[in-house]
């Protein structure tokens, strides 16, 4: 089969990320492929780095049309979002 990746917000706000075993797959290589050279990748209805579905599981359902994943390096989070780091610490 074809990998598929949905992501959908249902009615309520909880974002859903529907895979198939290939779209899992997909999915897993991209995120492991992340490193500071080569710090996001894109998911769309239109294509991208991953193509996502705009097939919905459910018709309330609101098909998210595009995305971007991006790798943040604890460093980088001090340097440019200290107030990220500040919260994962209790400090913020």
């Amino acid at each position: 089969m074809p990998a598929r990746v949905t992501i959908s917000v249902k009615s309520d706000g909880e974002l859903e990320i529907w895979l198939n075993p290939e779209g899992r797959d997909q999915l897993v290589h991209a995120l492991q492929a992340l490193n500071v050279s080569k710090d996001h990748f894109h998911l769309g209805t239109w294509g991208g780095d991953i193509e996502l579905s705009a097939v919905s599981y459910r018709p309330t359902d609101k098909i998210v049309d595009t995305a971007k994943v991006l790798f943040r390096p604890d460093e980088w989070d001090q340097r440019y979002f200290p107030h990220v780091v500040a919260n994962e610490s209790g400090n913020g």
